[in-house]
């Protein structure tokens, strides 16, 4: 009588053919991804901070609000190709400000 393995411990086939190689490569290189994004949505939200009415005109903070707002987008864009469907901690975690999240996705003339 011959004893088979559970099939937990047998070899997929997806592991022969590497497939999970490549998933993992690709996991790899959204979460880089990322990670880049969330540092150009830091940079965006401290150079939108650091504006002050006195040194630079009102033309410089719409330029910022655009830029912190390209950012933002392309950073929820890519959390979404993560599978990270809510952005409400995001928002939290970076301090987004609503001035931000209502120009998303707007188009400028």
């Amino acid at each position: 009588m011959s004893v088979r393995p559970p099939q937990s411990f047998r070899q997929s086939e997806q592991d022969r053919n590497g497939f999970n190689v490549l998933e993992y490569e690709l996991m790899s290189e959204r979460a880089d991804s990322l990670g880049r994004h969330g540092l150009k949505v830091e940079a965006a939200l401290a150079a939108l901070k650091a504006w002050t009415p006195g040194r630079q005109s009102g033309e410089d903070r719409e330029k910022l609000l655009n830029e912190a707002s390209d950012a933002v987008w392309a950073f929820f864009i890519q959390r979404e190709i993560c599978g990270l469907r809510n952005n409400r901690d995001a928002i939290q975690r970076y301090g987004i400000p609503n001035e931000v999240i209502a120009r998303l996705g707007a188009m400028r003339k």
